[in-house]
């Protein structure tokens, strides 16, 4: 039978969310007016630069042509680059500035499979190397850095990455670099994401990273259960970023918060603040919402509710590691519903290895002021996993009106806690 922490944990913050600006349309409460969508004077399509939507015809220099054009003419209020119906294919390219990418409603930008002509860039600073290999990393799919106003979106169109070979060489341990991103923005503001299928990233879906005024909205995110490290939506070392409305189904967490990786996040000291994550629906075989693991430059003032997750590995996942350094604090998840889900909650200090051996062992992170309440789960494996890190307990863990229905027969314990300090009210944790 489950068993209430009361008895284990000791006190409780009650985190107010009054640090986010919330707007209200009739009655659905949202952020994603922190960024207003822009109307576009200036309309091109694709067509007009020699973009054949065949599938089979290489469209690079078409793009390429029609984003060079957006960027030299810069129309007064910016321009719309519209893709009709069809399918192009297309090695990577990089967005500008004050511009719309407009997919029509049976339009797919579909990525190249070939490998050998994708651009290589530096690592982010932050993490000081390839997340996955040694030395720099593929330039995403579609790119931005040193952006301002711009827009991803259309009718519900497709954007394919044709992860498959990606995901192949990574199996067979082939990757000379780290694997390309589905879509990324880089040191950008000012950026708009909305009703785009994004289907089969080589790695992470939508990574803004060191950006500000971030909307993504009404985005569906697809992934095989098997792709590796397909992440859907990876806010890092970001501010003021709305996620709502949206369906993702992928290899790997729903949506991660990160900010940075050991002694080179610690040094180039960006933290993720001030991230909405609210009426997110999907499935995973690891987190729904979690934090990290990568949060060495400090994660705070995060919201995430009306969340449902199904057939799941984790509910709630935070996780850093010693040698991580920063401090993860006022976090609120609420209003969750699990169902067929291993674990409900895990809170970890040992998830997440290290970029090299130069990590500072004494770097210890710090989590304070976790907020979960209004959790409903059936069908759980185990309710949670909570397990600081010795000399740096983590604090102010508070559970409220926290349901979690098991399942019958043998699993793990209901829960296992070590090095954690909060509180558990109101909460029923059984095997029925």
């Amino acid at each position: 039978m489950f068993r209430a922490l009361a008895s284990v944990l000791l006190c409780c913050f009650f985190l107010e969310a009054s640090f986010w600006v919330h707007f209200s349309y009739g009655d659905l409460t949202t952020c994603s007016g922190i960024v207003p969508m822009t109307e576009r004077g200036d309309k091109i399509s694709i067509t007009d630069f020699g973009g054949v939507g065949d599938g089979q015809t290489l469209n690079t220099i078409a793009f390429r042509k029609a984003i060079y054009r957006i960027q030299h003419l810069r129309r007064r209020g910016g321009t719309l680059l519209f893709v009709p119906s069809g399918v192009y294919l297309t090695d990577s390219f990089n967005l500008t500035s004050h511009m719309t990418l407009y997919l029509a409603r049976g339009a797919v930008i579909k990525a190249t499979q070939d490998t050998s002509n994708w651009p290589l860039i530096a690592p982010l600073p932050s993490y000081g190397r390839g997340r996955e290999r040694p030395g720099g990393r593929y330039m995403s799919f579609i790119h931005g850095d040193g952006l301002e106003d711009v827009v991803i979106t259309g009718e519900n169109g497709t954007i394919d990455g044709q992860g498959d070979i990606w995901w192949n060489m990574w199996r067979q341990r082939t990757l000379q670099f780290t694997r390309p991103s589905l879509v990324e923005f880089v040191n950008s503001r000012g950026i708009v994401i909305s009703n785009v299928i994004f289907r089969n990233s080589p790695f992470w879906n939508i990574h803004p990273v060191y950006c500000s005024d971030v909307v993504i909205r009404y985005v569906t995110i697809l992934a095989p259960p098997d792709s590796p490290n397909t992440d859907g939506i990876d806010p890092d070392s970001s501010s003021n970023v709305c996620i709502e409305d949206s369906f993702i189904s992928t290899g790997d967490d729903l949506v991660a918060v990160k900010s940075g990786w050991d002694e080179y996040g610690i040094a180039y000291g960006r933290p993720s603040s001030y991230i909405t994550v609210r009426r997110v629906t999907g499935s995973t075989p690891f987190a729904g919402v979690a934090v990290g693991s990568e949060t060495s430059g400090g994660v705070e003032n995060v919201l995430a509710e009306n969340i449902n997750l199904y057939n799941s590995g984790v509910g709630v996942h935070i996780k850093t590691n010693i040698g991580r350094g920063g401090v993860i604090k006022n976090i609120t998840v609420s209003e969750l519903f699990m169902e067929n889900v291993r674990t409900g909650i895990k809170v970890a200090g040992d998830t997440g290895d290290h970029p090299d051996n130069n990590f500072n062992p004494n770097a210890l992170p710090y989590v304070k002021d976790l907020m979960l309440k209004n959790i409903w789960g059936v069908n759980v494996q185990r309710a949670g996993w909570m397990h600081g890190i010795e000399n740096a307990t983590f604090t102010g863990i508070c559970l409220s009106n926290v349901t979690l229905q098991g399942t019958t027969g043998p699993r793990p314990p209901s829960w296992n806690c070590n090095a954690i300090r909060g509180a558990a009210i109101e909460g029923i944790f059984k095997n029925e």
